[in-house]
């Protein structure tokens, strides 16, 4: 039976043929020893997964899983499941969402979550990846740089006072607090990604709506349209890409490039994938 997983570095979700699923810590073999992959293996997937169930071979998609990296998760997996290496496959979670999102078909990927990435994916591979950089050189159109954003303009006087006031009230943050919370603690891009829920909740201010297009407007500026692919139809997955989808659009309708898919996860898409790829 094949085991499908779509890793991150907080969780890890498992489906086992195409109903049973399994959720893990996360697994990124950028941060985590080999070690602890394969501790997290033994103690949290094996024993969910019934005596009835063979697994004959794995999709793992993750974070993390770039080429310097991937011998370590599939060393894990390896041992832990007792198969053989032509029945283990690794690959990164930018690969994940092309093929969630374009199948076998051409198409422009994003990811749009706490980070984002993007890729020009060909229906079989990636064949070409603008780095993204990260929450402080890039990683435009994700949750950090949104909440970045934001920050910078209520506290720039971009925004009204209203939301500015509404905001630290319903955080219970200080200017301090904020400071505080960016530039001295860990997770800064959690933080700042964490300020989506109250954006979300106020779109109908005209001008936070237009702070999430135009981050959105960024992220198409510097990484989809280097691609210089203007036939082809732009896919996102990811949290930010799903809530905002309506920003989204209309970040793409004024750039002049169609929205394709967007999905919340990638999991569904990845189960689609390789049912097909089976059955060819």
């Amino acid at each position: 039976m094949r085991l499908i997983a779509d890793s991150g570095s907080t969780k890890t979700d498992w489906c086992v043929g195409t109903d049973t699923r399994i959720s893990t810590q996360g697994i990124n073999p950028v941060h985590q020893e080999e070690a602890t992959i394969r501790q997290i293996l033994a103690d949290e997937l094996l024993p969910e997964l019934s005596k009835d169930i063979v697994v004959s071979e794995v999709f793992f998609y993750g974070a993390g899983c770039t080429d310097i990296y991937q011998e370590k998760v599939e060393k894990a997996l390896k041992e832990i499941l007792q198969l053989s290496d032509d029945n283990i496959h690794v690959y990164s979670d930018l690969l994940a969402s092309a093929r969630a999102l374009c199948g076998s078909e051409e198409g422009l990927v994003g990811i749009l979550g706490t980070g984002s990435n993007s890729c020009l994916y060909d229906g079989k591979e990636i064949v070409r990846n603008i780095p993204p950089l990260g929450y402080i050189l890039g990683d435009e159109g994700s949750g950090a740089v949104l909440g970045k954003l934001f920050l910078n303009a209520i506290f720039k006087g971009a925004l009204s006072q209203d939301i500015k006031e509404a905001f630290l009230q319903s955080a219970g943050l200080t200017y301090s607090d904020v400071i505080q919370k960016v530039y001295r603690q860990p997770m800064a891009n959690r933080f700042l990604a964490s300020i989506s829920a109250f954006i979300h909740q106020h779109l109908d201010d005209q001008n936070v709506r237009e702070l999430v297009i135009g981050n959105f407007h960024q992220f198409i500026q510097k990484n989809i349209l280097p691609y210089e692919r203007p036939d082809l139809p732009f896919h996102s997955v990811g949290s930010i890409a799903y809530y905002y989808q309506e920003e989204l659009k209309e970040a793409c309708r004024r750039e002049g490039i169609t929205l394709g898919k967007v999905l919340k996860a990638p999991m569904e898409g990845l189960i689609a994938y390789h049912a097909i790829a089976v059955a060819d």
